[in-house]
């Protein structure tokens, strides 16, 4: 089961974000990817997990989807970026 930080542990942990980012997806998309997941877990009987990990790394397991299903989750992840995430590139 992956841990998700509340708004307030954020805060308290790392200040206040430049930018929250949530993610959505329709059911029926939230649907497969879940099938997705479970196949994997079904298919080595239980010992490894299937997780979505996008470039920002952040994971979303079978135990966000089924919250996010059941609405207990406005979304299925947030992103929090702060000041310090914010990088120049100078092109030459």
């Amino acid at each position: 089961m992956s841990e998700r930080l509340s708004l307030q542990d954020v805060l308290r942990d790392y200040g206040v974000p430049l930018i929250k980012l949530g993610v959505k997806a329709s059911e029926e998309e939230t649907l497969k990817l879940r099938e997705r997941l479970m196949a994997i877990r079904n298919v080595s009987q239980a010992k490894e997990q299937g997780y979505l990990e996008v470039a920002c790394t952040f994971y979303i397991d079978v135990h966000d989807i089924d919250r996010y299903l059941s609405g207990e989750l406005p979304d299925l992840a947030e992103i929090y970026a702060f000041p310090e995430d914010v990088k120049s590139y100078k092109e030459e």
